[in-house]
């Protein structure tokens, strides 16, 4: 059976290339151009939606250069983005805080997603500027904004301490399913599995919320060499597990 939904941590660009004795960019761009076969090569076994990690919070903080050339790699990334999704049939969203992006990135962006929404094909998601708690802070306030605004309208006769009381009880009300409806990822099913490259043991901040109840491979291969091959070895663990949920027995 092949997962619904993988998401991935495309990690080991730059320990790709210094092991080539290239620069950390040049790995970057190889990773780039292995992402765009993996999606070819996902389809074509029968996932229908990859979510991949492009560019977390944290990543501001590496050298002024490389975080230069990762912006203008996404820049050519979304100019060859239409074009491509359009070729594949490829309908691409993007999560993460877009606030902090150059003004051109986020029109890109739009442009991007509106022209591949009524794609059928594979459901790419691209994690741009995305950190899994932040994602669950901005979903909370969202939330909270738009549960104060419905008790104001809705009582705005009443006294403050009665529009209190009824605000309370809303905030009393919200389930699982109420909230996830502010997360990011409103509209895509949770993975089933999350891959992670280059020997990393951890999800650094990746789909918390998400990947409750994923199955975990993680891999020695570099992204840059991560291919068909290497997928069907994670799709095969993947089936190797005993899915069970709830305590079920």
């Amino acid at each position: 059976m092949v997962p619904k939904h993988i998401a991935l941590i495309m990690d080991g660009n730059g320990r790709w290339a210094k092991a080539k004795g290239k620069p950390r960019t040049f790995g970057h761009k190889k990773g780039s151009e292995t992402l765009k076969q993996i999606c070819k090569d996902a389809y074509n076994l029968g996932v229908e939606y990859i979510t991949v990690y492009a560019f977390s919070t944290e990543n501001w903080k590496r050298s002024t250069e490389e975080v230069s050339f990762l912006m203008n790699l996404l820049r050519s990334y979304l100019k060859e983005s239409i074009k491509n999704a359009t070729e594949n049939n490829m309908r691409v969203r993007v999560i993460g805080d877009r606030e902090d992006l150059a003004e051109d990135i986020k029109e890109a962006i739009i442009k991007m997603e509106e022209a591949t929404k009524d794609f059928t094909g594979l459901n790419l998601t691209i994690a741009l500027n995305y950190g899994g708690r932040d994602e669950i802070l901005r979903g909370i306030k969202k939330q909270m904004n738009i549960l104060i605004k419905e008790v104001t309208i809705e009582s705005s006769d009443e006294t403050a301490d009665n529009q209190l009381t009824q605000l309370l009880n809303k905030i009393n009300n919200i389930n699982e399913k109420d909230f996830t409806l502010y997360l990011d990822t409103k509209g895509i099913p949770d993975p089933d599995l999350m891959i992670r490259t280059s020997g990393e043991l951890r999800t650094s901040n990746f789909l918390p919320w998400q990947l409750a109840y994923t199955e975990f491979y993680f891999t020695n291969c570099h992204w840059p060499d991560f291919n068909r091959s290497e997928l069907e070895k994670a799709i095969e663990y993947y089936n190797q597990r005993d899915r069970r949920f709830g305590g079920a027995k």
